[in-house]
């Protein structure tokens, strides 16, 4: 029986796990690799690693980390960040990892994309759209670096054209909820919901199990994705690796089934 995903996000840099607001503030939250044993022990639907300097730095991904992660991984791994070409996706398949993520990539160079589902398979290649409202009329535009290089791509026809270039699954990410914990965009889960018939993946804004239900209760089968809602606990933010327990799953699982 298919189910929702509830997808850990961990964000990596020089090393360590942080958390940012809005892709800003970045704040230390710990050691991945101690993340990943963790959340091996609350087993976790399935994980996403991403590297958020990598690209920006113009730099290869870390694959001796990447291999460090694959090892520790008991759950299905999804590795992002600097990603440019088929060839450097074939490698990390090849250390263990189930997925990567494309993303700055994918928004100058979709035949990457083409070229990456070739090598692996669609199932293995993940197109990933940074989003955020910008203008007067507040419209939606795809970012790349970390959020601060506008694309001029309209997410509703980039999402078209990554399913068309052999993405086999869609994250939608907004940068506006990124860190907020005041809940999904589902304006935007639902435009690209709407558009592609790929397994989609919703980021940014989760902050309880609530927000996690009322996106599975509008789109049934999906990924959830977060960071905030999974490494800190109170109001008071602090630092703590969580994950809903298996009564908890069970309910989502049920509004997911029974979703409209």
């Amino acid at each position: 029986m298919l189910r929702p995903r509830i997808i850990p996000v961990l964000l990596v840099r020089n090393n360590g796990l942080v958390k940012t607001v809005r892709f800003s503030d970045s704040k230390y939250v710990g050691d991945p690799i101690n993340a990943v044993r963790i959340f091996n022990e609350k087993e976790v639907d399935e994980l996403i690693v991403a590297d958020i300097d990598a690209t920006v730095q113009n730099r290869e991904p870390d694959y001796e980390l990447i291999k460090n992660l694959a090892a520790e991984c008991r759950m299905p791994l999804c590795y992002a960040g600097g990603v440019k070409t088929a060839e450097q996706v074939e490698h990390i398949i090849g250390l263990g990892v189930e997925k990567v993520a494309l993303s700055s990539i994918a928004a100058q160079n979709l035949a990457v994309v083409s070229g990456a589902a070739q090598r692996v398979g669609n199932q293995s290649v993940v197109v990933v759209m940074d989003v955020k409202k910008t203008g007067l009329f507040r419209k939606y535009e795809v970012f790349t670096h970390n959020g601060t290089q506008k694309t001029g791509l309209d997410p509703v026809s980039f999402a078209k054209a990554a399913e068309s270039s052999g993405a086999g699954e869609i994250v939608v990410n907004s940068i506006d909820q990124d860190g907020v914990m005041s809940g999904y965009d589902l304006e935007l889960a639902a435009k690209i919901y709407s558009t592609v018939r790929l397994p989609i993946t919703v980021m940014g804004g989760a902050g309880s199990i609530m927000d996690i239900e009322r996106l599975l209760a509008q789109f049934g089968i999906i990924g959830a994705a977060a960071g905030s809602l999974f490494v800190f606990k109170g109001k008071y933010r602090a630092v703590l690796i969580n994950y809903p327990s298996r009564m908890e799953k069970d309910h989502v699982n049920l509004v997911a089934l029974h979703a409209v």
